[in-house]
C-alpha cells in the first residue's frame, strides 16, 4: 500500500556561463539548441519527445533505463522574456506513478564574460521518500552540466 503524502522542497543553482544571455536563452528555448545537451544519462533510452517552447506550449520527453521503468516528464511553458528569463512546471512519472509536480524560473543576468543563470525550483513531491528532492538537485546538475559543455562548443 502506498502511504499517501506530500513534501515540497524548494532549492536554487547558479551557473555562470561563458556565453551571453541571447545563446543561453537560445539553448533554453531553440528545439536544435536544446537538444545537444537535455539528454538522458548514459545507456538510457529515450523517445517521445515533443518541444514547443511558446508561452502555452508543452515540452514531452519519456527516457527508460536499461530494464526500467519509463521516467515521463511533461511540461507547460508560462512565460518567457527574450534573454531573461524562463517559467515553467511539470509533472514527472515513474511509469503510473506520479513522483512530482514543479514549478521552475530560470534567470538569466549578464555579468562580466558572460551569464549568471539562477535556476530556481519549487516541488511538490508526491507519495515517496523525502529525499527524492536531492535526487532532482542532482539530476538538476546533470543537466545544468551539460548545458555548459553545449555552450562551451
Amino acid at each position: 500500500m502506498i502511504t499517501r503524502s506530500v513534501h515540497h522542497d524548494t532549492f536554487a543553482i547558479e551557473r555562470t556561463y561563458p556565453a551571453p544571455p541571447s545563446k543561453v536563452f537560445k539553448a533554453l528555448t531553440d528545439p536544435a539548441a536544446k537538444a545537444q545537451w537535455f539528454l538522458a544519462p548514459g545507456d538510457w533510452k529515450a523517445s517521445d519527445y515533443r518541444f514547443d517552447c511558446r508561452v502555452g506550449g508543452t515540452e514531452r520527453v519519456e527516457s527508460c533505463p536499461p530494464g526500467g521503468e519509463p521516467h515521463i516528464y511533461d511540461a507547460v511553458y508560462h512565460d518567457l522574456l527574450a534573454d531573461r528569463r524562463v517559467v515553467f512546471s511539470y509533472d514527472m512519472r515513474l511509469g503510473t506513478q506520479h513522483l512530482s509536480v514543479s514549478l521552475t524560473t530560470i534567470e538569466l543576468t549578464p555579468v562580466d564574460g558572460g551569464t549568471l543563470m539562477t535556476f530556481t525550483e519549487q516541488g511538490a513531491f508526491l507519495d515517496g521518500d523525502p529525499a527524492s528532492a536531492t535526487s532532482r538537485v542532482e539530476g538538476t546538475n546533470f543537466l545544468l552540466d551539460n548545458l555548459g559543455q553545449a555552450l562551451a562548443g
